[in-house]
């Protein structure tokens, strides 16, 4: 047997569909294998557990000739070959991280026992960053393996936007937790645990007076002219007038709507059962969004263009709004926040605006004070006077 060399081993082939291998006369166990293909790899042979005729025989791969050198292979039988002196078995370690389970098993676990127990959004919210941004940096690793150097650069990559970056770290710190509950990464080892997340500044940003006069203008001229649809406007009208968030007003339910006692009773929400109040303004509006849709029976106040589905979207009106009436940098959310000052403008007290608003801090507050429904309601009346004063329906 020779001391394998470059020229050795590419002179090296195969005779017909069996493979053909050459032993390194210097490092007993190291050789290389011809196949059929014409591809030759490098391996090692050995006993494990010391060795012995009883002890089980592994095969080792160490590459491809070409993308390794002799020379580095021999290195890496060397290296092996020493491991196993030491008693450890480096083939059946190669195997077990293979066959480990991987972070893709953990968020199956995951979305099957925990992710139904979520709210809608949540859900959401949690597929979507697995899907975009999760699974195709770490899924396929071994979750046993994972580091923090891995989640660490995972977060620096979303650096750029910052509140979405800590929440990515959020769902993947649930799932090493999952994983240590389940054994499949040691305990205290979450590799999330120590990276700094990104500062969150709160944003305030609301519509002033002279904004909300331009708003109403655009909704008139835009609607009127049919560039977006009635249903649409008063959606956003509605948004506005009860400080609501998006997804309770587009998935709420004729149903749920109390007339009498003027107010919408959500049987879930991001802070649970919750009553979102109603003006006489948002009455009136609800009544003439009952008026466009009166030869349909449906379950959703502001239907979608599916049938038995709600709207899904503003987003695309509130664009063409803002840019009509010339403002900048407000979102859907902000309506939220405008409804709260408005209210404030009119000198309601902040537990008031809290249960407006269904803040679940504030609505602990007012279980000490003992308010009732009537001055939240007062306080809906307000928004809606000066809302319908700037959009010239008054």
């Amino acid at each position: 047997m020779p001391k394998l060399t470059k020229s050795i081993v590419d002179s090296l082939s195969c005779c017909g569909a069996t493979p053909a291998i050459l032993w390194d006369d210097s490092l007993s166990g190291f050789g290389v294998k011809a196949l059929p293909s014409g591809a030759k790899k490098y391996i090692v042979k050995y006993r494990t557990s010391g060795g012995g005729r009883s002890a089980a025989q592994r095969w080792l791969t160490l590459g491809a000739h070409g993308q390794l050198t002799c020379d580095q292979a021999r290195s890496m039988a060397q290296q092996a070959l020493a491991a196993v002196a030491r008693g450890e078995d480096p083939q059946g370690e190669k195997f077990n991280l293979r066959s480990a389970p991987t972070l893709r098993d953990v968020w199956a676990k995951f979305e099957a026992d925990y992710l139904p127990r979520r709210k809608p959004q949540t859900r959401r919210d949690y597929e979507s960053q697995w899907r975009d941004i999760i699974e195709p940096k770490l899924g396929k690793l071994a979750v046993a393996e994972i580091a923090r150097s891995d989640v660490d650069r995972l977060h620096k990559n979303l650096s750029k936007t910052p509140y979405r970056a800590n929440r990515v770290i959020a769902l993947c710190s649930r799932l090493m937790t999952l994983a240590e509950a389940i054994e499949w990464r040691s305990q205290g080892t979450n590799p999330c645990r120590y990276i700094q997340k990104y500062a969150e500044l709160p944003r305030s940003r609301y519509l002033g007076v002279s904004e909300l006069e331009r708003l109403g203008e655009a909704l008139r001229v835009l609607t009127a002219a049919g560039d977006i649809q009635a249903s649409a406007t008063n959606a956003l009208k509605l948004l506005l007038l009860t400080g609501a968030r998006l997804n309770e007003i587009l998935q709420a339910e004729w149903a749920w709507v109390d007339w009498e006692r003027q107010l919408i009773a959500l049987p879930n929400s991001k802070t649970g059962a919750k009553p979102i109040y109603l003006g006489d303004s948002a009455i009136a509006l609800l009544r003439a969004q009952q008026h466009l849709f009166a030869d349909q029976t449906g379950t959703f106040i502001f239907p979608g263009r599916s049938p038995g589905k709600h709207m899904v979207n503003l987003r695309k009106p509130w664009v063409r709004v803002c840019a009509q009436a010339g403002i900048e940098d407000v979102r859907l959310h902000d309506l939220r926040h405008t409804a709260a000052s408005i209210a404030v403008g009119q000198g309601a007290s902040l537990p008031i605006i809290g249960r407006l608003l269904g803040h679940s801090q504030a609505q602990t507050t007012l279980r000490y004070a003992h308010v009732d429904a009537d001055p939240a309601l007062l306080a809906a009346n307000q928004i809606g006077a000066i809302v319908d004063k700037v959009f010239g329906e008054s």
